[in-house]
């Protein structure tokens, strides 16, 4: 029984091969074993045998070229514009382009080193639509918890979280703010804050830079996967805004000057992130049949001292 196809085409200079195995490579091919300059060999994720008869609709240059079917190879791709840019930017020389206005389908040729014509063809694949987070915070709930260390840093990051998240249409009474000595306690804040179920995400804000001795790698590694992991276990989204830097002027220009400020960007990602849990949340319950998940009500929260302080509400059910 049939187990394989294998089609061979000969090449009379080296270095054509050697251009022509590296444009197929480019445009997805993948290479079977290492060439040693005179083959090379080469697969693709499916083969077929294509038959075919030099119909009018080809041009004469073509027709008149793919009468030596030695010279042919046929490819189907998933983007057919994306071979086209490749074979643009080297120059490939173009022998026919046509494309199907029922189908969309896009048929060209050309012609390779060592006199090979390549015959590629397919429709460009339709993106989905994709399931996104609104920046939206009206009606949802956030914790930021903020190192007190470096906190002429810190205090920067977090008017940027606080900036953002206003901007995006939170409250005053729907945000809560909790200090703790340095980063290596944000995990374990978070932690406890998600485990409560009151937020929709949890925003984490710290700065460490590197210093002399191994201490920056060892906090690096630990509160970055203390983070990870209580985002991951407690289903709460964590947004991370903990600044890593060798240098005091690199935090300084993450924190408000050129590179932006990142406690702002943690603000927007943790609004995204909490919509798109809703989101996901809401098309879970359908599949379940109108098993809803649980709404956990807007109550009053007082963030930081007198300077954040919102007005006082009785929790909505």
């Amino acid at each position: 029984m049939l187990k394989s196809l294998h089609i061979g085409r000969y090449v009379g200079d080296p270095k054509d091969l050697l251009v022509l195995a590296e444009f197929l490579r480019a445009i997805g091919f993948e290479a079977v074993e290492e060439g040693d300059g005179r083959s090379a060999m080469l697969s693709a994720p499916l083969a077929l045998l294509s038959l075919n008869s030099l119909a009018k609709e080809y041009p004469a240059e073509v027709r008149e070229r793919l009468k030596d079917v030695n010279r042919l190879l046929v490819i189907e791709v998933t983007n057919p514009d994306a071979v086209f840019e490749i074979a643009e930017k080297r120059k490939v020389k173009l022998l026919g382009d046509v494309t199907n206005p029922k189908t969309n389908e896009r048929s060209f040729s050309l012609e390779l080193p060592g006199e090979i014509i390549l015959a590629i063809h397919g429709r460009p694949e339709e993106a989905e639509a994709a399931i996104e987070g609104q920046l939206n915070a009206a009606g949802k709930r956030f914790a930021i918890v903020v190192s007190r260390f470096n906190s002429f840093i810190t205090e920067r990051l977090l008017q940027g979280a606080l900036d953002g998240l206003r901007r995006a249409g939170a409250e005053n009474q729907d945000i809560t703010l909790v200090r703790v000595p340095g980063s290596f306690e944000i995990p374990s804040a978070a932690r406890t804050l998600a485990e409560t179920k009151k937020y929709d995400a949890i925003i984490c804000i710290g700065c460490l830079l590197r210093g002399d001795t191994a201490h920056y790698d060892v906090i690096v590694n630990e509160v970055t996967r203390g983070i990870g992991q209580s985002a991951q276990e407690t289903g709460v989204p964590h947004a991370f805004g903990v600044l890593t830097c060798d240098t005091l002027e690199q935090a300084i220009d993450r924190a408000g000057l050129k590179m932006g400020n990142k406690g702002l960007d943690a603000a927007l990602a943790a609004v995204e992130m909490a919509n798109l849990r809703a989101v996901v949340g809401r098309r879970s319950s359908v599949v379940r049949k109108g098993k809803g998940r649980n709404v956990v009500g807007r109550s009053s929260l007082v963030v930081g001292k007198n300077k954040y302080r919102g007005k006082s509400n009785k929790p909505k059910r």
